[in-house]
């Protein structure tokens, strides 16, 4: 059943890693590396969106709650509501750093961060 926006409800993986993301300014801050699931509730955890770095070395993963991008079909990317000050001091971690304790630190700290409402309560 498409959203509002006339987007469907399902959308593969594959199809979501790789895409760019732009802030609202229209700004290109990165693009999908990811995305986390948490199989336990069958929940979208967040987004790993890429940022910066060459070649992988150096970049660093944001975690995004899904819910805070909305995909914009004249970009064809990705848009989340937040500055690049916000992005810049936002909290960033390695790949491994993702995973950790299941996921869940890196989860509700970027829930906190963003203000975005928990979807798993």
């Amino acid at each position: 059943m498409p959203t509002a926006t006339g987007h469907t409800d399902a959308i593969p993986a594959s199809r979501v890693i790789g895409t760019d993301v732009y802030n609202t300014a229209g700004e290109h801050i990165g693009e999908i590396q990811d995305v986390m699931l948490e199989k336990t509730s069958n929940g979208i955890m967040f987004a790993v969106v890429g940022f910066g770095g060459f070649l992988g070395i150096g970049e660093k993963y944001h975690a995004i709650p899904w819910a805070s991008l909305d995909y914009d079909t004249d970009k064809r990317g990705y848009v989340v509501p937040y500055s690049k000050e916000e992005l810049r001091a936002a909290p960033s971690y390695s790949v491994n750093e993702l995973t950790e304790d299941d996921g869940m630190k890196v989860r509700n700290a970027s829930y906190d961060y963003y203000k975005a409402d928990p979807y798993w309560q």
